[in-house]
């Protein structure tokens, strides 16, 4: 049985598409790839049918990332079908919760944050993973670093089920 991991942020072209092409990469390169099914979504369908941002398609394309994903909106489906819902931000956590509709549901919805050790929060100094959609390579690229921090506490999750501090 494959492990399902969903990423969620707004627009599913930017973060999420992201995190989606960091964890499929770190599944890969350790070996575990096909024990994962791995996907992406947004709370909004503003960008429903389209590729991912070609500024992060470019930039994570730099450090090997193929940011290949469609973008879609989450649904209800979804929150049945994945054992692990990682959103980006407060508001796409709030907006995935109101989504939901059985504790199991709110059970599998985690903020993306609690998988980022102490030390690299401390580091990056958020308390959520930024938007870059208005920002320049520079916000793109700090957002690949937060996401790559996070990879190997969310494949270890599956086993020991809880988030590395």
């Amino acid at each position: 049985m494959k492990h399902k991991v969903l990423f969620v942020c707004l627009g599913n072209i930017c973060r999420s598409a992201a995190a989606e092409a960091v964890l499929k990469h770190y599944l890969q390169e350790t070996g575990q790839s096909g024990s994962f099914h791995v996907d992406s979504a947004g709370t909004a369908g503003y960008h429903e049918g389209c590729p991912a941002d070609g500024r992060m398609i470019s930039i994570a394309g730099k450090r090997g990332y193929a940011v290949d994903s469609i973008a879609r909106r989450i649904s209800r489906r979804d929150l049945d079908s994945f054992d692990l819902i990682l959103t980006m931000d407060r508001e796409n956590y709030r907006d995935v919760l109101a989504l939901c509709s059985t504790d199991a549901q709110r059970e599998k919805v985690r903020p993306f944050m609690e998988f980022v050790p102490v030390a690299d929060k401390e580091k990056f100094r958020v308390d959520a993973v930024p938007d870059p959609y208005y920002g320049g390579e520079r916000d793109f690229n700090k957002v690949l670093d937060i996401l790559e921090t996070a990879m190997p506490q969310i494949a270890a999750w599956f086993s020991n089920g809880n988030p590395a501090d």
